[in-house]
């Protein structure tokens, strides 16, 4: 059934989002409408809406979103409604990277986080009251809205007692600083590291490379006195 949203729509290159209503679609077997309690910006979304990366535009951006699971499709089978989740990058599930847990590395991830589309049948789930098509699941998600249809694939479950609006970043901010440390760097213990910028992304590396047994951390950044 056809839902009502509110969602900050990217309609031109280097121009402010704009706060629209919009309808939201049924969900397909592989999706589970969330309602959002919070989402993170990250510079990604910028960079999108800019023409960077080329999703077409109009679009709801968005990509560091938490919320409350409220249906579910038919093939899901990892959260259910009233599950608290997080929201992650998509990746498509069947690639020979995604079949060996490289996720980060899947083959179809542009189509999947930037086409704009739902690679399965290349619909969008967004459209204007007038009818005009609207760019949907940026990163599986498009969490700049107060209801989402997000693919299993980026969901993470969470107890409920944590705060959402403190792991909305999660999704993206701290798996990209933290796994950057964790998965690719792998710091022995004792070594050095040093983070350029102290952002959420390099504040995740920072405690990463704690966890890691690091015992000289330098943060590098601009002081703006």
């Amino acid at each position: 059934m056809t839902t009502t949203i509110t969602a900050a729509v990217a309609r031109q290159t280097k121009a402010p989002l704009t706060i629209e209503t919009l309808q939201l679609d049924e969900i397909r077997p592989n999706e589970a409408r969330i309602r959002l309690v919070a989402v993170g910006i990250c510079h990604t979304d910028a960079v999108a809406r800019d023409g960077i990366y080329p999703v077409p535009l109009p679009a709801v951006l968005g990509h560091e979103g938490a919320g409350v699971v409220e249906q579910v499709g038919s093939s899901v089978t990892t959260v259910k409604p009233g599950d608290h989740v997080i929201m992650s990058a998509a990746y498509c599930t069947h690639c020979n990277q995604c079949r060996t847990g490289h996720v980060a590395y899947c083959e179809n991830l542009f189509a999947e986080d930037f086409g704009g589309r739902r690679t399965s049948d290349g619909t969008t789930l967004l459209k204007t009251l007038q009818g005009e098509q609207v760019s949907s699941h940026f990163f599986g998600q498009s969490s700049f809205a107060t209801y989402a249809n997000v693919v299993e694939s980026a969901l993470v479950p969470v107890p409920p007692e944590i705060p959402l609006e403190a792991v909305a970043f999660f999704g993206c901010g701290m798996q990209t600083g933290a796994g950057a440390i964790l998965n690719e760097l792998r710091p022995s213990a004792g070594s050095s590291v040093a983070v350029s910028g102290t952002g959420a992304v390099g504040l995740a590396a920072i405690m990463a490379a704690r966890v890691a047994g690091a015992t000289t951390i330098v943060a590098i950044d601009v002081h703006d006195s």
